[in-house]
C-alpha cells in the first residue's frame, strides 16, 4: 500500500520524474543516429555498458554496497526483462515499423503497467489516473496516427514493440518492490548490470560495427548510456520509491509529447497540427494524472500539519 510522502518528497520525486522523461525523449533522437550504425543487440550492449560504467564509478564514490537479498528478485527480473529485452525488442522493431506505429504499440505499456500494479503491487486507481491516461493515451494515438505513412510496418515490427510494451510494464512493477529494500542507485546498477550480461551474445556484432561506425554513431551510443540509462533510470527509481507504479506509468505520456518538440528543434522536422494536437493531449493527460483531488490532498496534509504543530515549542 502506498504511504503518503511529505511534500517535499513530493516536490524533488516530481522533478526526478521530469528529469527521466525529459531524457528518454532524447533517447529517440540519439536512436535514430546510433541505430543506422548500429545493430539492435550491439546499441543495446554498447548502450547498457557505458550506462553500466557510468553508475559504477558513482557507487563507488557514494561507497554503496551490494544490494540486500530481499532487493536481489526484482533486480533480476527488472533487469533482464527491462533494461535487456526491452532495448533489444525496442531497437529491432523500431526497425521494421514507422516510427508512428511504434509509438502506438509502445505506449501501451503505461497501461499495462497500471493493470498489474492494482493486481500485484495494490495500486489505487484514483478517478482522476484514470481519466489523465485516456487522454493520453488518445494523445499518443493522435501523434503515432500522424507519424504514420512514413514507412512500412511488419508484422513482425508490431509483434516486438508489443513484446517491448509487456517487458517494461513487467520490469516496472517487478522494480518496485526492489526499491523498499535497496536504494535508487543500487537498484539501477545492477539491474543494468544484468542487462548488459544478457546482452553479452551480442559483443562480437559491437566490436566489428564500432570498428566501422562513424564518431557521431558511437557518441549518442555513449550518451545514450550515460543520461537515458544510468541518469534517467536512477532518477526513475527515485521517484518510482516515492509514488506508485501507477501514477509514474502514466508520467511516461509526456515523452511522445517532448519527441515532437526535439525533433523540431534539433533536426528541423516541423510538426503538422494533428501531431501538436496530439502532443497537448499527452501532456494535458499527464498533468490530470499527477493531479489529486481536493479531498485527498486535504487528507495528505493532515499528517504534515500534525507534524509542524508537535514541532513547536511548549
Amino acid at each position: 500500500m502506498h504511504v503518503p510522502t511529505p511534500r517535499s518528497d513530493r516536490m524533488l520525486a516530481a522533478c526526478a520524474a521530469g528529469v527521466t522523461v525529459v531524457l528518454w525523449a532524447s533517447a529517440f533522437v540519439s536512436i535514430r543516429s546510433a541505430g543506422a550504425a548500429y545493430s539492435p543487440g550491439a546499441l543495446a550492449l554498447g548502450r547498457l555498458l557505458a550506462g553500466a560504467l557510468t553508475l559504477g564509478v558513482f557507487c563507488l564514490l557514494r561507497r554503496e554496497g551490494l544490494p540486500p537479498r530481499a532487493a536481489w528478485r526484482g533486480i533480476l527480473i527488472s533487469g533482464l526483462l527491462w533494461f535487456g529485452f526491452y532495448m533489444v525488442a525496442l531497437n529491432w522493431g523500431e526497425q521494421q515499423v514507422d516510427a508512428g506505429t511504434a509509438a502506438l504499440v509502445v505506449n501501451i505499456g503505461p497501461i499495462l503497467i497500471a493493470l498489474l500494479g492494482t493486481r500485484l503491487l495494490g495500486d489505487s486507481m484514483p478517478p482522476r489516473l484514470l481519466a489523465g491516461m485516456a487522454v493520453s493515451f488518445a494523445g499518443a494515438v493522435t501523434v503515432g496516427l500522424s507519424m504514420s505513412g512514413e514507412g512500412g510496418s511488419s508484422v513482425l515490427g508490431v509483434a516486438l514493440c508489443l513484446l517491448a510494451a509487456v517487458a517494461y510494464a513487467a520490469g516496472v512493477v517487478a522494480q518496485k518492490p526492489a526499491l523498499g529494500a535497496a536504494s535508487p542507485l543500487q537498484v539501477t546498477t545492477y539491474g543494468c548490470l544484468v542487462g548488459a550480461v544478457a546482452c553479452l551474445p551480442f559483443a562480437g556484432q559491437l566490436v566489428r560495427e564500432a570498428a566501422e561506425a562513424p564518431v557521431t554513431a558511437t557518441l549518442n551510443m555513449v550518451y545514450l548510456g550515460v543520461f537515458p540509462t544510468a541518469l534517467a533510470f536512477t532518477t526513475w527509481a527515485y521517484a518510482l520509491a516515492r509514488t506508485t507504479a501507477s501514477r509514474m506509468g502514466a508520467t511516461t505520456y509526456a515523452v511522445p509529447a517532448l519527441v515532437v518538440l526535439m525533433s523540431w528543434l534539433a533536426l528541423g522536422e516541423v510538426p503538422g497540427p494533428l501531431t501538436l494536437v496530439g502532443g497537448v493531449l499527452c501532456l494535458a493527460g499527464v498533468a490530470v494524472s499527477r493531479s489529486r483531488s481536493r479531498a485527498s490532498a486535504r487528507a495528505a496534509a493532515v499528517p504534515v500539519a500534525r507534524e509542524e504543530t508537535a514541532r513547536e515549542p511548549r
